[in-house]
């Protein structure tokens, strides 16, 4: 099943950090806060003006970005669990960073 989004909204999967156990301490995954960083997996259209005009997204299918705690909706497609935001919930664009 595939989605494509509206407008100037982004679907993102969210990525998961590695899990880093000092001391021996395990945290369970009910205490561990989401993570704040995801791949884009589709984009919309862009943002339409008040005059009519489409401006193009910044972000682009496949880039690497940071977003707010709180920010878009979550849905889950299968078993993949996405979040869909606007573009101004995009706090920044990880330039070169891979997995």
């Amino acid at each position: 099943m595939n989605i494509r989004p509206l407008y100037d909204r982004v679907v993102v999967k969210r990525i998961e950090e590695q899990e880093v156990r000092q001391g021996g301490i395990i945290i369970p995954d009910s205490a561990k806060e989401k993570p704040q960083e995801g791949e884009v997996v589709a984009v919309g259209q862009g943002k339409r003006l008040e005059n009519g005009k489409l401006v193009p997204l910044d972000v682009k299918a496949g880039d690497r970005i940071l977003f707010g705690k709180y920010s878009g909706s979550e849905i889950k497609l299968g078993a993949d669990e996405y979040v869909i935001m606007r573009e101004d919930e995009v706090l920044g664009i990880l330039e070169g960073a891979k997995e």
